[in-house]
């Protein structure tokens, strides 16, 4: 019997991450407890800035110090405890003691400012907040004190470098190491342990709910692909508020038995080479603009980098121009691109390690181990032919719980087959590579920060001088993308000057949500339906910046 004629359907924008390495099933505390066995006196965690280090037995000595106090301070399991803070080594402390006791994380972003986090204290019902006292212009203690009366479920904050720090270890005495690991019998790896705040369409952040499982595997299986050991140094200049920082960096070293260095409480790229050379660092992370930043530094050759070998930059395209200097010039042969977001904790596609300079600065990456990606069509959701556009979605243990107590939102985010809808349109290359191509939205990427227009818009909508405002996205040398506020003033004749604008957002917005440029227009170019065309905003005024 002859063979039915078989046609090669075209290959599917599907792939499956495959790994001879299983899944972690443990809590990040039983993970940390492995580590601590097997390496206690390498070095885990230096602070450049005030110079104090710790080995992993003393690391995790000082976690379980924080942990008794948390316990002592009546933090029950699944208790949601804030931290506002830039970077410092008592950042990472709460996020491990958090974990050990399964109290919820709640990260709250340094830049935020009054009515922002008001909002994430209330919605998350945080009942004990972590916090900087100040940093550079930011006096947190004082913010604080105007939100406190409008957050009736706040009931206790503890700042850094302050006395009420050292009150709330002291507690800890009082609880034994049998109570602490009567708590930690209690946890699950699927438990919630962290929740952060994404900006919101809605104009109002929504709060990813992220497990053990979610950000411990994503940290580890970030850290096989870049080879880690425990003879890595991180260099980690990202903010520990974000993924970038705490999972890609944080849990990516403790899963490994690597060093976690903090070289600033806050971006400082000088003091990040200084950092990387004294420490002898092998890995340094980065969005695009802070490599860009180190390279233009005018001693950046006096720097001894010849340590490190690799390292992640993510949260933007790339330019191959600066690709090649940091292979080069910063020795980082092996280092990797990353794309991912908050609500898959974060990372799905990753450069590999033997990746050429193309597959580095043109994509972002195939698939993670144990994860799913595919390209859809927006409308009908059915899988598009490798080399078509569509909508990337993600599927696996990295997808988050949910938003926090929005479950409307959620269903909108994540379908019933638990893809996660990235809103971003993607091509699959035939080899697996993943382009971004646009964002079906109007997000606005500005130096790896993402900022959703609406939010802007609905607070610009208050300003006396404004009829109508639209937020676009335009390009921009360093940041990538600027914001461009797009005004109908109430009076033609007395429109709002840029200053006025800034103003008027300054203390209210986060910085990099603030517009940087201003134009002034009668009308918006709007589509037959009524719709405002964004679209035309940006090509009319998206000259770079």
């Amino acid at each position: 019997m002859s063979e039915l004629p078989h046609t090669q359907a075209p290959a599917l924008s599907y792939a499956h991450g495959t790994g001879a390495t299983a899944l972690l099933g443990d809590t990040i505390g039983a993970d940390l407890d492995r580590t601590v066995a097997a390496w206690p006196d390498r070095e885990a965690l230096v602070d450049v800035a005030s110079g104090r280090r710790w080995t992993y037995a003393e690391f995790a000595a000082d976690v379980d110090r924080l942990a008794r106090a948390l316990l002592a301070s009546g933090v029950a399991k699944g208790d949601r405890v804030g931290i506002w803070a830039v970077n410092c080594p008592e950042w990472v402390l709460v996020q491990y003691a958090t974990a050990r006791i399964g109290a919820i994380m709640v990260n709250i972003n340094p830049a935020y400012r009054t009515h922002e986090v008001k909002y994430v204290l209330d919605q998350a019902g945080v009942s004990l907040l972590f916090a900087t006292q100040r940093h550079k212009t930011s006096d947190y203690r004082a913010m604080v004190e105007q939100v406190r009366g409008a957050c009736p479920k706040l009931r206790e904050t503890v700042y850094f470098q302050d006395a009420s720090w050292e009150q709330l270890l002291a507690r800890g005495s009082s609880v034994d190491d049998g109570q602490l690991r009567a708590r930690a019998a209690e946890l699950s790896c699927d438990d919630p342990i962290n929740i952060q705040y994404t900006s919101g369409t809605t104009g109002f952040p929504k709060g990813a709910t992220l497990s053990h499982h979610n950000i411990l595997n994503n940290g580890y299986f970030v850290g096989e692909l870049l080879a880690y050991s425990e003879q890595d140094r991180i260099c980690i200049p990202v903010p520990f508020y974000h993924c970038f920082g705490m999972v890609m960096g944080n849990l990516a070293a403790t899963s490994h038995g690597a060093c976690m260095v903090v070289p600033a409480p806050s971006f400082d790229p000088a003091a990040t080479l200084e950092a990387v050379q004294r420490e002898r660092c092998t890995s340094l992370y980065g969005v695009p603009t802070m490599f860009i930043a180190e390279l233009n530094l005018p001693g950046f050759a006096d720097y001894d980098l010849s340590t490190l070998r690799t390292g992640i930059m993510a949260g933007s395209p790339c330019p191959v121009e600066v690709m090649k200097r940091v292979v080069a010039e910063m020795h980082m042969a092996e280092v990797s691109i990353c794309y991912g977001m908050t609500e898959t904790s974060p990372v799905s596609l990753q450069t590999r390690r033997e990746d050429d300079l193309e597959h580095r600065t043109g994509t972002v990456g195939r698939v993670l181990p144990h994860l799913e990606v595919k390209v859809v069509d927006p409308v009908t959701g059915v899988t598009r032919p490798r080399g078509v556009a569509g909508e990337l979605c993600t599927r696996g243990y990295s997808v988050m719980l949910g938003y926090w107590e929005q479950p409307d939102k959620t269903a909108e985010a994540v379908d019933a087959g638990r893809w996660m809808h990235t809103g971003d349109l993607a091509v699959m290359r035939e080899d697996g590579y993943v382009e971004i191509v646009g964002r079906i939205k109007d997000m606005i990427i500005r130096g790896g920060e993402n900022i959703y227009p609406r939010e802007i818009e609905e607070y610009l909508y208050g300003h006396p001088k404004i009829r109508d405002v639209q937020i676009v996205g335009v390009p921009h040398d360093t940041w990538g993308e600027e914001v461009l506020a797009c005004v109908v003033p109430r009076d033609p004749a007395d429109p709002p000057t840029l200053e006025e604008l800034r103003s008027f957002c300054e203390g209210r917005l986060a910085h990099y949500k603030i517009p940087s440029r201003l134009e002034i227009l009668d009308t918006f170019p709007m589509t037959v339906s009524g719709k405002v065309r964004k679209v035309e905003l940006r090509e009319r005024f998206g000259t770079s910046g």
